[in-house]
């Protein structure tokens, strides 16, 4: 058995993901000391016999147990900006770049082209696609004004949220309200 470790998973984008991912580990009696998105710490080390059943369970279930490495470093930077923009009451008080180096004691140049080099898309543009699948949700359920969302999502005006808006959605946001379709895409897709 190995030293306790903390396993990466991909696909976690929703407090349901996480408890999905809790069932999982409790069905097949692995012990655990915390679920969050994007990772599962363990309370101690576990057989390989146990990782191959449990990657093959979450494979099941839609998650993908990662080998330690960069694709692990790449799903838990999006983890933290899911968890940011989708579940977070509290803005960031650093900019992203700090917050991300801080959290992996990585330079964030080195995660900025690792991110991009897998993903093809930059970090910024990643968090970009999140804010806005943000904003079609608050939008649609119409309990907040679109200044109100700006402040929320932390955009400088209301102006560059809507520009942001049409930019990745091709409407604006007044019109994407008028549609009364919410066209809103899995987290895990973006």
């Amino acid at each position: 058995m190995a030293n306790p470790e903390i396993l990466h998973i991909k696909n976690m984008v929703c407090p349901r993901c996480v408890m999905a991912v809790e069932a999982a580990f409790k069905e097949l009696d692995v012990s655990f000391q915390q679920v969050e998105l994007g990772q599962v710490h363990l309370a101690q080390g576990i057989s390989a016999d146990q990782r191959r059943a449990l990657g093959a369970k979450l494979r099941a279930l839609g998650f993908e147990l990662l080998e330690p490495g960069k694709s692990a470093i790449i799903s838990r930077i999006k983890s933290l900006i899911v968890e940011q923009v989708h579940h977070s009451k509290e803005p960031l008080t650093v900019n992203l770049s700090t917050y991300l180096a801080d959290k992996f004691a990585y330079e964030y140049s080195y995660l900025s082209r690792l991110f991009s080099a897998v993903e093809g898309i930059t970090i910024e543009k990643y968090l970009t696609r999140q804010k806005i699948e943000k904003v079609k949700e608050l939008l649609f359920y119409d309990e907040l004004s679109l200044s109100e969302i700006a402040f929320e999502l932390n955009y400088s005006s209301v102006a560059y949220l809507s520009s942001q808006f049409k930019k990745e959605t091709g409407m604006t946001p007044s019109q994407f309200k008028k549609s009364h379709t919410p066209d809103l895409r899995p987290l895990d897709s973006l």
